[in-house]
Order: structure tokens, then C-alpha cells, then sequence
């Protein structure tokens, strides 16, 4: 194991000896940890809404200040003109409109119903979902407290009133930064790991000490593995750096063991650093390395489940999924944060990861040759 020792030492005086990335892997991870949770939130606010009220009675205002009072909307408009209205869409001032009737409350009294007009700026989707569905949601609660208030008390007994009550498992207050910062610390993990890993070998090639390499009599596995254990070690690192600040700037332990969390990232780090490496061995150089990193990187984030539901995906994006390792780390992060599982619950997810492992890195070390 004498070259893989010197391999191990050189890497390493490598890594300690640039600055740059010093930063990149301490610093930027910190930053990124401690900002990324607090603007990435599911949860719509100050959405702007414009009324437009016909009715003018002491129904249709007690309706728009249940609307107001609630934390999600901000009434931009409150006018009786809907191309007035429709204007303030088309500016950007508006999200939603609320249309309410001429004898609203009338017809609720005499008819009991009455209709409302939703005109929703659907350029940005999902703002405009959420606000359809939290303004619906007030309108139907609204509706129950006005059936409640005006039924005579013959009625009321004659139409059965069922309640609902709900409790939130392993997330009571429904806190995204729980939900979030463990899935973001996955993603900082991986692009640091992959973007240094993906490099390492390709920069051999442009600084020309790769021919010194070759010629000696340093086994081809011995080479992956030391180019491969010092950014491993360096992955553990940061991953425990995360887990500091997930305390101490969230407040976020886990429920499970850090144990089993550290038993699945030593396999998950492998994994991305073996694909790393795999890029940086068919590269010519450290550009086109990047690029295909940032390729790969994309689809990896953007299908891993943090964003975007994947049981929302199409069929072929589910299956694509389970090609994708940070969809693994991050459903083993959010199971053993939030329900507290063990080695035993993730046992599947490992198994896949070290089949995963097993295969990334044969593959990266056959890929090297030293010859041309």
C-alpha cells in the first residue's frame, strides 16, 4: 500500500496548498447551507388579489375582510370596474382576481347560493394553484360559518354537521426549513464532491505530471483510490459541518442515529466521486469536464425529489429516477431526520448504493489507461 500512501500525500498537499479550493469547499457550502433554506419556502405569501364588489353589502365585506385578514393575500384593488382589474393583471399588480356579484347576499338569504368569478394570472403556475386553492378554501370556510349563522335551529338539527381534525406526523408544525435544509445540504454535498472530483484528473492531463504518473509502477486502482479517498474525507467534513449548522442556525437533530446517516453518505460519496472521476477520465480537459458535470448535475437536482414530487413525475421520469443517487440521499435524509428510521428501514436504499459504488468505481478505474 506504499503508492497509494505517496498518492494519498501528494493529493492531499495538492488540495491544502490551493485557496481557491479551500473556499470552494468549506466556505461556499456554509453560505449556500445557511441562505438556500430561508428563501426556498413552498409557501405562497402576499399574493396580490383585485376585488371587485357589486354587491356592496355587509355580506360581500365581511367576505373580502376574511380574504385580507389572512396572511396570504394583499388587496391591490377593491373597485367595481373589471377592465380596471384585468389592466392590473396585465401590469403585473394583481394575481388574482375576485369577482362578487350584484345581490350576493340576496341570493344567499333567499336562494340560498350564490356564485363567485375567479380570474386567476396563471403565468406563474404554481403561484397561481396556490392561490386558487387557499382563496377557495376561505370562500368554502366562509360558506360553513354563514350555513351555521343563518340556519334556523329546526334545520340545523336536521343536517349533521361532520368535523374534521388532522394531526401532521414527524413534522407538527409543518416547518419547510425541515423538510428543506436536509435535502439541501444532499445537493451541496454533491455538487462540491462532483464538480472536485471532476476536474482531478483532466488537470493532471493540462499540467502535463500525468505522463509522470504513468510511467511509474503505480497500479491503476491504486491511482482511483487515491484521487478518490481524500475528497471522501473531505465529503465527511462538510457533511458534518452541515449537520453544525442545521442546529445551530435550525435548531434541526435528527430523530434517527448520525450514525446511519454517516454509514449511507460514506457509500453515497463514493458513488458521486466515482462518477466524478469517471467524467474526468474520458475528458480532455478541465472545461469540457465542467461542462458535462453541469449537464449531469442538473438532471440529477431537478429529478431528485426536492423540488418536484416524483411520484407527480411521468412513468419514464420515476424509472430515470432510480438511476439518480441524490433521490436515494435525500429520501434517506428526510427519513432518518424526520421519522427517526434505522439501518434496517434503509436497507434497500443502501443496497442500491452499494451496487452503485461497486459498479461507478470499476468502471472509473477501467476507463484510466496509462497509455495514450
Amino acid at each position: 500500500m506504499s503508492p497509494l500512501r505517496y498518492i494519498l500525500e501528494k493529493e492531499f498537499k495538492q488540495i491544502f496548498r490551493n485557496p481557491a479550493i479551500l473556499k470552494v469547499i468549506f466556505i461556499m457550502p456554509v453560505i449556500q447551507l445557511i441562505m438556500l433554506p430561508m428563501a426556498a419556502d413552498y409557501e405562497i405569501k402576499n399574493i396580490n388579489i383585485a376585488v371587485i364588489d357589486r354587491d356592496h353589502s355587509a355580506v360581500s365585506n365581511q367576505l373580502v375582510q376574511k380574504i385580507t385578514a389572512s396572511n396570504y393575500f394583499k388587496l391591490v384593488s377593491y373597485d367595481n370596474d373589471f377592465d380596471a382589474a384585468m389592466e392590473s393583471i396585465e401590469n403585473d399588480k394583481a394575481d388574482l382576481i375576485l369577482e362578487i356579484p350584484k345581490n350576493f347576499e340576496v341570493n344567499l338569504y333567499n336562494e340560498k347560493e350564490s356564485k363567485l368569478f375567479l380570474a386567476v394570472n396563471a403565468i406563474n403556475g404554481v403561484k397561481a394553484n396556490l392561490g386558487a386553492a387557499y382563496l377557495t378554501n376561505i370562500v368554502q370556510a366562509y360558506n360553513s360559518d354563514f350555513r351555521i349563522e343563518t340556519l334556523t335551529p329546526v334545520r340545523f338539527n336536521e343536517i349533521p354537521i361532520i368535523e374534521i381534525s388532522s394531526s401532521n406526523w414527524y413534522n407538527p408544525k409543518m416547518n419547510y426549513k425541515i423538510f428543506m435544509v436536509p435535502g439541501i445540504l444532499v445537493l451541496l454535498i454533491t455538487i462540491v464532491g462532483m464538480n472536485l472530483s471532476s476536474i482531478n484528473i483532466v488537470r493532471e492531463k493540462e499540467m502535463g505530471t500525468i505522463e509522470q504518473i504513468n510511467v511509474t509502477p503505480i497500479k491503476k486502482a491504486h491511482f482511483i483510490l487515491g484521487k478518490l479517498i481524500p475528497f471522501w474525507v473531505i465529503g465527511i467534513v462538510v457533511i458534518s459541518v452541515g449537520f453544525l449548522i442545521a442546529w445551530l442556525v435550525y435548531g434541526i437533530i435528527p430523530l434517527g442515529s448520525y450514525f446511519t446517516l454517516y454509514v449511507f453518505a460514506a457509500i453515497y460519496l463514493m458513488v458521486i466521486l466515482g462518477i466524478g472521476l469517471l467524467i474526468s477520465s474520458y475528458s480532455e480537459n478541465q472545461q469540457q469536464a465542467m461542462l458535462v458535470t453541469f449537464f449531469i448535475m442538473m438532471i440529477f437536482v431537478l429529478m431528485g425529489g426536492l423540488y418536484t414530487s416524483i411520484d407527480s413525475m411521468p412513468i419514464w421520469a420515476r424509472w430515470f429516477t432510480r438511476l439518480n443517487p441524490i433521490s436515494y440521499f435525500i429520501e434517506v435524509m428526510r427519513m432518518v431526520v424526520l421519522k427517526g428510521s434505522r439501518i434496517n428501514d434503509i436497507a434497500p436504499q443502501l443496497l442500491i448504493m452499494v451496487i452503485y459504488a461497486i459498479f461507478i468505481n470499476t468502471w472509473a478505474v477501467l476507463s484510466y489507461h496509462k497509455r495514450s
